[in-house]
């Protein structure tokens, strides 16, 4: 159930303990052993007749080809080569894989920190996460993986890729990427470093107004925000005027704590369904206790928000609790089921699309924010902004100084967040709307 189920990996997945699923030992003994399936009728009988086929290349592989392969070995490539007949996000992960996948989910790793995606036969960068080698290299969110230490990475799925990506702390690796407007891939060299996630942080760059930004959604992340909100709330004097909650570059991750966050702000009323093949659909619904007070509120995404960050800034655009500012979002809106299997491996299968609270497919579209707001600031705005009356020779001064809340606006540089303020500093300002307007029991 969507509701209760606790979700793994960096995308929205939903883990299941099924054990129902044989190993690769399990396949090997099913294949190559003559099969008695009673009545083979209807399309189940034509699945064993397949299957019957797959056994019979196998032995012939395994007897005759050029060379010695492991078992394992083609029976995990099989089951990826199946995989790749659905979508990008259905994979096979080995005992390996899966257990570094599981280190992504709580939050520590040996790595170069960007998020890849499988999307047009390629892997591209979902984003960077902040403060880590990609970053700092200059790595964008957008970006196509071409090779990693030199080999092609055209046949590879997001788990090899991570697998060759990750190493020992303080060595080397070499990522070649291609971006629109590069005349030919360029080289990043890049250092390992433990990537320790912490997924949350906050700050108050104006007296009363809070900035949360959330970098991925992982365990215990919606704790995290609210010690940070409540933290912010004690240094404005226990009432904040506004909030910015920040989920740019936020590639997903834990589909519980996505739910949690976004309750969070949400007092009432549907927070996601989902639907799966049968088209039975699973609905999430707020709770009243515990919600945040209803102040002022923005919402940042760009191109590097996927998935679990739509699912948050979806619910908070359907039900008018936050203007979503930024530019156009990832657009991933499928939900992963991870199943153990028995050798320690690992299944993660697309079971369902979801859909926000007004009933939108996020897949492929993206959330489209209610104010689109660029990056960087057009040049055009900036000459606006910075020719003023105070700029003009012989202009009249007036009779206070500046606001100290002005200047410390003006000396944000990021373009995005400074416009996200002022926005509420204007919304405050017209609606005389307090902390306490509306405030969720709690």
């Amino acid at each position: 159930m969507l509701g209760c189920a606790r979700s793994l990996c960096w995308e929205d997945n939903m883990r299941t303990a099924s054990r129902s699923w044989t190993g690769a030992a399990g396949w090997l003994l099913l294949l190559v052993l003559p099969l008695a399936a009673p009545a083979r009728a209807g399309e189940g009988g034509k699945v064993y007749d397949k299957i019957d086929v797959f056994a019979q290349v196998l032995h012939a592989v395994r007897s005759s080809y050029v060379d010695q392969v492991s078992a394992e070995e083609l029976i995990y490539g099989a089951i990826r080569g199946m995989l790749r007949t659905l979508d990008p996000h259905s994979s096979f992960m080995t005992p390996k894989q899966y257990r570094s996948m599981q280190e992504d989910t709580e939050g520590h790793f040996g790595g170069v920190g960007i998020e890849l995606e499988a999307r047009d036969g390629g892997l591209v960068v979902v984003s960077p996460i902040d403060d880590t080698p990609a970053a700092r290299a200059g790595i964008e969110a957008g970006d196509r993986l071409v090779k990693i230490d030199g080999k092609s990475t055209e046949e590879m799925d997001t788990a090899q890729a991570a697998r060759l990506i990750r190493g020992v702390p303080g060595t080397k690796v070499v990522l070649t990427m291609d971006r629109a407007g590069f005349e030919k891939p360029r080289d990043f060299i890049l250092i390992r470093q433990r990537i320790r996630l912490n997924p949350v942080n906050g700050f108050m760059p104006l007296p009363g107004y809070a900035v949360i930004r959330i970098r991925a959604f992982q365990e215990r992340t919606e704790r995290y925000m609210m010690e940070t909100l409540k933290k912010l709330t004690k240094q404005a004097g226990g009432k904040l005027r506004g909030v910015v909650l920040d989920l740019r570059n936020n590639p997903g991750g834990l589909l519980d704590q996505a739910i949690r966050v976004a309750d969070r702000f949400i007092a009432d009323g549907l927070l996601l369904e989902t639907r799966g093949r049968a088209r039975i659909m699973q609905k999430t619904y707020a709770h009243r206790r515990g919600t945040e007070p209803h102040y002022p509120m923005v919402c940042l995404v760009n191109g590097g928000s996927a998935s679990a960050a739509e699912i948050v800034a979806g619910a908070l655009q359907d039900h008018g609790r936050a203007v979503i500012m930024g530019t156009r979002s990832f657009g991933k809106g499928s939900v992963q089921k991870v199943i153990d299997l028995r050798d320690g491996s690992g299944l993660k299968l697309t079971i369902a699309r979801y859909y926000t609270p007004a009933h939108r497919s996020i897949q492929e579209e993206g959330i489209v924010p209610d104010v689109m707001v660029p990056a960087e600031e057009p040049a055009d705005q900036a000459e606006v902004r910075i020719t003023r009356e105070i700029d003009l020779r012989g202009h009249l001064k007036r009779d206070q100084p500046s606001s100290a809340e002005r200047r410390l606006l003006d000396a944000i540089r990021d373009y995005q967040l400074r416009t996200a303020l002022s926005t509420l500093r204007v919304w405050e300002k017209f609606s005389g709307q307090g902390a306490d307007a509306g405030a969720g029991k709690k």
